[in-house]
């Protein structure tokens, strides 16, 4: 007897996360395509998830049974501090529009995506699950965090009210292929890869904002996509889950920038501006939940070795003219 079918839509499925997961369905053997399973990964073509009647009409379309919610309004630190409000509004519907159709059209289980910048700006370390809602986010991007958090009171509700599985996952910050790579609103590793490349070319400085000094912890697109798919099939809680590398894997905005210099062979005027603003010190978060649930264990990888490599071929498929 052939398994039921299963019908998983990936919203944000074109982005950095989305296409990892693909990736992982369509190629890995643990984690790839069960049989009975059909994965849809929606784009902004299928439909605006700001709008109602669109978000509808796309769980119309496709009858769902489980939801990888990814898609958001999101940026880097300068597109966040100057437009709080539209980070904090367009996510506020995306989430509240994907929640409420995946109640009405019964879907089984919903895995939505935050992110560690929810997490309190004044707090001890490392951040756990436990500390989502003990204080108020950074400043410089609190209308992202709150938006963000909310996903969580409107699972804990959902969940209270009327026995949905919705549940979510924080991942620390992506970087792999199909990467966002706009000057303004990309992720850290991106924007500075795409700095260093117009450097090079025109014979430029490479200025990176900030003292280099805030740290972070980095996972692999691919390696994260794994554990997206782990969550969707394995994880039973409504309560948040923290995918991350440990803790050990922390570094520096300026080694990040020093290993993208020498990967990619730059030999210019590398320097920082102190002047512009480093958003917030660190945000170093605990895997120790993770490692607990998955009894079998993960093939852990230091994530960021790809990234130290020499080899300017490592960055091929990043760096683009």
């Amino acid at each position: 007897m052939s398994p039921a079918k299963s019908v998983i839509l990936v919203t944000g499925g074109s982005g950095l996360v989305g296409k990892a997961i693909q990736w992982v369905v369509e190629n890995d053997s643990k984690y790839g395509q069960r049989e009975g399973e059909e994965w849809v990964y929606l784009t902004s073509k299928d439909g605006n998830l700001i709008d109602p009647a669109a978000t509808k009409a796309i769980f119309e379309k496709y009858r769902p049974t489980h939801v990888i919610h990814l898609a958001a309004k999101v940026g880097g630190l300068f597109g966040n501090m100057a437009a709080n409000l539209d980070y904090f509004r367009d996510n506020l519907l995306i989430n509240d529009n994907v929640l409420h159709n995946a109640k009405e059209f019964g879907v089984k289980k919903v895995v939505s995506c935050l992110s560690t910048c929810i997490f309190p700006d004044k707090t001890t370390y490392p951040i756990d699950e436990t500390m989502v809602h003990q204080g108020p986010p950074h400043d410089s991007n609190y209308g992202y965090s709150h938006s963000k958090r909310m996903v969580d009171v409107m699972n804990r509700a959902y969940n209270q009210q009327y026995g949905c599985n919705f549940t979510s996952v924080i991942p620390t910050n992506v970087f792999g292929p199909h990467d966002n790579f706009h000057l303004v609103n990309s992720h850290v590793i991106p924007g500075l890869i795409h700095k260093c490349y117009l450097a090079q070319e025109n014979g430029t400085p490479f200025i990176m904002a900030g003292t280099g000094r805030p740290l972070r912890q980095f996972i692999y697109s691919r390696d994260l996509a794994k554990l997206f798919i782990w969550t969707l099939r394995e994880y039973k809680e409504i309560t948040p889950l923290i995918l991350s590398v440990p803790e050990e894997e922390e570094v520096s905005i300026k080694q990040v920038g020093d290993s993208i210099v020498k990967a990619m062979g730059y030999t210019g005027d590398y320097r920082f501006d102190t002047s512009k603003a480093d958003g917030q010190y660190k945000k170093t978060a605990s895997n120790k939940k993770l490692k607990k649930k998955i009894r079998k264990g993960l093939d852990w990888k230091t994530t960021l070795s790809w990234l130290r490599a020499p080899e300017k071929e490592n960055l091929g498929y990043w760096t683009h003219s």
